[in-house]
């Protein structure tokens, strides 16, 4: 069974948030019709829970996928708004799996978890933009390791000229 980690920035670019889920949900099915059954996230606000959120909805029609969260620490959630704390539990009520690679936060549960869904995946869809952040590490990762990185931020700016 093929697996596929998501990885993005917590900011989405305002030109690309209406076609965010549209772009997700063919990342989805793409991997989907290359073999992909299980999916996971990282449990970060932004492209984390765009992508948990899309993999919810393909799930309805395709009983055999399975969404797994990976975490940094148990306490991610401390500082978020309400209205993001109950969609991060909606996400992890609906998880197949939900793993914590910290109980707290420490200066390395970020990069740790970065590593651990590159572990667990045999390819990576991004939503990255620069080469300075958690998710630009996490592409490294995969490329270092021999997995196919599709980064959507690129094929999202694409769209967005022909659509001009």
């Amino acid at each position: 069974m093929i697996a596929c980690a998501f990885t993005g920035h917590r900011k989405i670019e305002e030109r690309h948030k209406a076609s965010l889920d549209g772009i997700l949900m063919r990342a989805i099915n793409y991997a989907y019709a290359e073999g992909c059954r299980e999916f996971y996230v990282g449990g970060a606000l932004g492209f984390d829970t765009a992508a948990a959120k899309q993999i919810i909805l393909f799930r309805l029609q395709h009983r055999d996928v399975k969404l797994r969260v990976v975490i940094p620490c148990k306490n991610q959630s401390d500082k978020w708004s309400q209205g993001q704390i109950r969609l991060y539990e909606y996400i992890l009520a609906n998880a197949d799996s939900v793993e914590y690679v910290s109980d707290e936060y420490t200066s390395t549960c970020m990069r740790l978890r970065n590593q651990r869904l590159v572990d667990l995946s045999d390819m990576l869809i991004a939503y990255v933009s620069r080469d300075f952040s958690g998710s630009a590490q996490t592409v490294r990762m995969a490329e270092k390791g021999g997995k196919p990185v599709y980064n959507l931020y690129n094929a999202l700016d694409s769209e967005l000229k022909r659509k001009q």
